[in-house]
């Protein structure tokens, strides 16, 4: 899987304007919901916070994966979000987040969903990615490093 096969450029926020994990959640969301890639807004953002009250998606080392399930997707989306300041996630390690990748997918399609999760989990794990996807200045600039980081 191709992670900017399903992020859009137009689905990328840098800085994330929001200070907490449901401000930064609900953006996320919205920039979802303004591309046209869902097509009811307060189901995704229900789908998220009952996963988000199951089990944080603070995954720790600076990463959130929010996600969620429901009817008001057609295929998997993704919006992707630089924070500035780091945000409280309730991390599994207890540690701020900087990246926080969201995920919404329809309720019957299971794959795509887990294989979009392990490969952000993947990438996640090249240290010198992350920091570079931390420090990116501009959402054009973030969609870039994961473009080039894709296509090796």
């Amino acid at each position: 899987m191709i992670l900017t096969q399903i992020l859009q450029p137009t689905c990328v926020k840098v800085p994330l304007e929001g200070k907490d994990k449901n401000a930064v959640i609900t953006e996320l969301v919205t920039v979802l919901d303004e591309n046209g890639l869902i097509q009811n807004r307060e189901t995704v953002l229900d789908a998220v916070f009952t996963r988000e009250r199951t089990r944080s998606t603070g995954i720790g080392s600076g990463i959130a994966i929010p996600h969620g399930k429901c009817s008001a997707v057609r295929e998997l989306v993704m919006a992707l979000g630089i924070a500035s300041d780091p945000i409280d996630f309730d991390s599994v390690d207890k540690k701020p987040v900087s990246i926080v990748i969201l995920l919404v997918s329809p309720a019957d399609q299971t794959g795509p969903h887990i294989q979009a999760l392990a490969r952000i989990s993947r990438l996640m794990l090249d240290e010198d990615f992350k920091k570079a996807l931390e420090s990116a200045q501009s959402a054009k600039a973030a969609y870039d490093l994961m473009s080039e980081r894709e296509s090796r």
